[in-house]
């Protein structure tokens, strides 16, 4: 299988930022456990080191996957171009939000902290409801979400690209369902987001990386 336009260069950067981002997907998801593990209470945050890694893992995972969305606007027929590109375009959006926040949560945070400032966690935690808290579910229940709906909408064959479609629309819808948890303030039922872009997600680079494999990319 062939697909006009998509380069060894394509394929090859494309499948080694998918497989980096698995890696430190599964990484986090460690990291996370053990933080949870670490808790007195439910209810508690995760404090660090745990916490800390968490942050890094998400700035370090960010450009990776808008590096994975140029290989699929690179792979994209000429027809559906404007679902790659759309797609794109949201997760730079998502990129540069989720790793601002992040960056200045672990920059920024601290220094409220030592100085006493009061106020910090309305602007400054994950505790719903706050600034930063919900700069991030813009950037993951909307733009992730919309450029995973829109990155489905690009494979339209059957085996391999009908797989990828249907994993890519389905992370992207539940991550757009988990903003119902915002006007109810109950981030659990945000938790459908989560299952979106945390879970299904990385299935759906998997196979577009196994999809990569099989696709014979354009000589140069």
């Amino acid at each position: 299988m062939s697909q006009e336009g998509f380069t060894i260069q394509h394929r090859s950067i494309g499948r080694a930022a998918i497989w980096i981002y698995l890696a430190l997907s599964l990484i986090y998801a460690i990291t996370t456990t053990l933080g949870l593990l670490s808790l007195e209470s439910p209810l508690d945050p995760i404090r660090d080191p745990y916490f800390t890694m968490m942050e890094l893992l998400i700035i370090l995972m960010a450009p990776l996957l808008v590096v994975i969305m140029v290989s699929i606007h690179a792979y994209a027929s000429a027809e559906t171009k404007v679902y790659s590109l759309s797609s794109l375009a949201f997760m730079i959006i998502l990129a540069g939000i989720t790793s601002s926040v992040h960056f200045i949560i672990l920059t920024v945070r601290p220094q409220f902290e030592m100085a006493g400032i009061t106020g910090e966690p309305l602007f400054l935690s994950f505790t719903w409801p706050s600034m930063a808290y919900a700069a991030d579910i813009l950037a993951w229940d909307v733009f992730f979400a919309l450029s995973l709906i829109f990155a489905g909408l690009v494979f339209r064959g059957g085996g391999l690209d009908k797989i990828v479609r249907y994993l890519l629309l389905a992370s992207g819808i539940l991550s757009l369902l988990g903003l119902i948890g915002v006007p109810l303030a109950n981030m659990s039922i945000r938790n459908i987001g989560v299952v979106g872009y945390a879970i299904l997600a990385p299935i759906a680079f998997l196979f577009i990386a196994l999809l990569f494999n099989r696709t014979k990319p354009q000589a140069e």
